[in-house]
């Protein structure tokens, strides 16, 4: 029990707040004078994309702007990650950032001065988050007398579908401190209100997975089709069967979506084929849900396929796991936003998504959590914006400044409190 009376509590608890308002104003009064160099890496960024776990030019980029500050730079080996540990003054625990780098096989076609011309574009805003990384970098180097702890910046290449984030873990990226991070925090830019944050408590993202199924018979001429045996109506049956099992498998209040997007059979309008397959992405909120979802699919490809007489092969990969944030340290990141930007630019009900996110491998084994920020520019109306991923999409990197104070903020809240 406190021996503090009431009064004293409350005085104490004020001036923490004032204290926590006084830094929240100081690191975005820094974030803003840094803001035209990082706006600048960004733009050089975005011109030249790279795709995947080897990005050369990023990362030298990245370290030439790391560069004089008093930081403890590891590379990766399988990838061209970049972990760099700052070490506080005073001894605490250590507080996880991270950006991821790579951009997608995207042709580009805004008309921008800085647009990508290679065949790839930043069209997820790695480029805005591997900047606002490298600014809260800044920001917190320039207060490293006064940090309990340490702060790890992890930059990260291959979030696109190359599990990037397991191959740091893999190389020792979340020991690289010396001890496991207490808390992991990511800002993820996107199409939306400019400069509203949202996150929620819980699955915020699904999982990722991918189905495949090849059945095979054997192959003939397409006008007797009965010497053969024809592996396209098995398939056919199969991609209805599979959205059935979804609707009547699964509950609704825990859901799945199962999108065959590829159908592959034969080469010749005249010619039955030997073999046909399917593939499909496969997205759930929970492992319970996954094993249903997984158990089904191999069910009813086997059922068809000794229906049809054929032999049939299901490959079931999971990709990436949900991404869960930690009640906790969720809330956490809420009284920092809202503290430093207000309840106006706060939305914390948001439903989950199924997009899916290799961060996830990373709040697996640290509390942490994952924060939306909307980035559309002023002239775009966000309700009809180009998504994510989009050759079209735009993103304001004026919004960079705030981006890069509220990752200094959540470390340093985090440490210090």
């Amino acid at each position: 029990m406190s021996s503090q009376s009431p009064t004293t509590q409350a005085t104490a608890a004020s001036s923490l707040d004032d204290d926590t308002r006084s830094r929240g104003r100081e690191f975005l009064a820094a974030a803003a004078a840094l803001s035209p160099r990082l706006i600048d890496l960004r733009r050089r960024l975005h011109a030249q994309p790279e795709i995947g776990l080897m990005l050369p030019n990023t990362q030298a980029s990245v370290l030439a702007e790391l560069d004089g500050l008093d930081l403890e730079v590891t590379l990766g080996e399988r990838t061209t990650s970049i972990v760099a540990v700052l070490r506080g003054a005073h001894p605490g625990p250590t507080v996880l950032l991270r950006g991821d780098m790579d951009a997608l096989p995207v042709v580009e076609d805004n008309d921008l001065p800085y647009r990508s011309t290679n065949g790839a574009m930043h069209a997820c805003g790695h480029d805005m988050h591997a900047a606002g990384l490298v600014g809260a970098a800044h920001l917190l180097s320039g207060r490293r007398r006064d940090l309990h702890g340490d702060v790890l910046f992890m930059f990260q290449p291959g979030e696109e579908g190359h599990g990037g984030a397991r191959v740091m873990i893999e190389e020792g990226a979340l020991e690289a401190s010396g001890s496991l991070p207490v808390a992991a925090y990511a800002v993820h830019v996107g199409p939306g209100v400019n400069g509203r944050f949202r996150t929620r408590s819980g699955p915020i993202l699904g999982s990722s997975s991918v189905l495949s199924v090849t059945l095979t018979g054997s192959g003939g001429h397409g006008s007797r089709p009965h010497q053969g045996r024809d592996p396209v109506p098995a398939l056919a049956e199969t991609v209805l069967a599979l959205q059935a099992m979804v609707t009547r498998r699964i509950d609704v209040l825990d859901p799945a979506v199962v999108s065959v997007t590829r159908v592959e059979a034969s080469d010749a309008v005249n010619v039955l084929p030997e073999r046909a397959r399917l593939s499909a992405t496969v997205r759930t909120f929970s492992t319970e849900t996954l094993e249903v979802v997984e158990a089904e699919s191999r069910r009813i490809a086997a059922g068809i396929a000794h229906a049809h007489g054929l032999d049939v092969e299901v490959d079931f990969e999971r990709s990436y796991p949900v991404t869960v944030t930690d009640p906790a340290e969720t809330q956490r990141a809420l009284a920092t936003i809202t503290t430093m930007f207000g309840h106006g630019r706060v939305e914390s009900t948001m439903t989950p998504r199924f997009g899916s996110e290799d961060f996830s491998f990373v709040l697996e084994q640290i509390p942490g959590s994952y924060i939306l920020l909307g980035a559309s520019p002023l002239h775009i109306d966000p309700a009809t914006a180009a998504y994510s991923h989009s050759p079209d999409v735009l993103f304001d990197d004026a919004l960079l400044a705030d981006q890069s104070a509220l990752l200094a903020k959540l470390a340093w809240d985090r440490l210090h409190n």
